[in-house]
């Protein structure tokens, strides 16, 4: 039996870049008929507004309570350095732009990278470029999918498959087998309560 795990997470998400770890070693340790397929989320829509400066102090005091809880590491300079804006759309076009170059996971973690370590930010265009550039995409090419309505297309078609997975939070796993969606309770810091929980529906009676 062949089975989906839907790992539906946003690029810009800082609970997702948390759960990165994680999610590796689960990752690894999934049996071979398990299949990870990614979903972008979509958390926030293009907006050229700079953020209210009660939310730049909102997300940042998300990152502060991050790093308690999940010991995961963020450079607060971004709140310094750039201008936030409230939209991820485009990181998520960037993301399925890498998809189809088979580079998905290494434009997530660019981005990621960027955002979280470097204090640059995905919200602009010409930061996913340089990215795309820097995983070995042709940056011109990538600048002009960018652009294209296509894109537009395509990240709405995945939004709407999100929305068909009954998912609002990021990050979220689904297990599908068949028509039947099964929610994977998320935890940051032991990928083995989610690997049994997945074992025991695949392997007793779930299914």
């Amino acid at each position: 039996m062949i089975y989906t795990l839907y790992y539906v997470h946003d690029p810009m998400c800082s609970w997702c870049y948390a759960f990165k770890p994680t999610l590796e070693k689960l990752r690894k340790h999934l049996d071979s008929n398990i299949k990870i397929v990614n979903v972008v989320g979509g958390l926030a829509p293009y907006s050229d507004e700079i953020m209210p400066k009660e939310m730049q102090e909102k997300i940042e005091s998300i990152w502060y309570e991050i790093e308690e809880v999940t010991g995961t590491k963020f450079n607060h300079d971004f709140w310094k350095k750039c201008a936030p804006r409230r939209s991820t759309y485009l990181a998520c076009e960037a993301t399925i732009l890498a998809r189809y170059e088979n580079k998905e996971n290494e434009m997530i973690e660019a981005i990621q990278e960027a955002y979280y370590q470097k204090a640059m930010n995905p919200s602009d265009a010409i930061t996913l470029i340089s990215l795309a550039k820097q995983i070995g995409m042709d940056e011109k090419k990538f600048e002009e999918d960018l652009k294209s309505q296509k894109i537009e297309e395509d990240l709405q078609n995945e939004l709407n498959f999100r929305r068909s997975l009954y998912v609002k939070t990021f990050p979220s796993l689904i297990l599908k087998y068949k028509k039947e969606l099964y929610p994977i309770n998320i935890k940051y810091d032991d990928y083995e309560v989610m690997l049994n929980q997945i074992k025991n529906m695949t392997e007793n009676t779930y299914f």
